[in-house]
């Protein structure tokens, strides 16, 4: 049974975007099945990383969404490691919206006194 994932890459800022583009279409054909809709791209560009990262102070970063088999989730993730251009990735279950924070007010202990 397929299940959403979130990756987020950080490309060597050096790389044009064709570039990235190519990757990224190699690494996601290999979770693609038939029947399941492609990867949803986000391009969030280029951005300066908090601390040095294999000597870049910039990465290109990437975020996609996907659904994809547990089983395939490997050998995508050993084609990313073995990818030069790729400085750090991230895979994550995706488990749907985010909760809204509770904001702090008073407490029900509060209103009693």
């Amino acid at each position: 049974m397929p299940r959403q994932y979130e990756v987020v890459y950080i490309f060597d800022s050096s790389l044009e975007e064709t570039a990235i583009n190519e990757r990224l279409t190699r690494f996601h054909s290999l979770i693609q099945k038939d029947g399941i809709e492609p990867p949803q791209v986000n391009h969030w560009g280029k951005r300066t990383l908090a601390y040095p990262v294999k000597k870049h102070e910039t990465g290109y970063y990437v975020v996609t969404k996907f659904d994809a088999d547990a089983t395939a989730l490997p050998e995508f993730e050993r084609a990313i490691k073995l990818d030069e251009g790729v400085l750090r990735f991230l895979v994550v279950v995706s488990e749907g919206a985010q909760p809204v924070p509770v904001t702090a007010g008073k407490s029900d202990e509060e209103d009693d006194e």
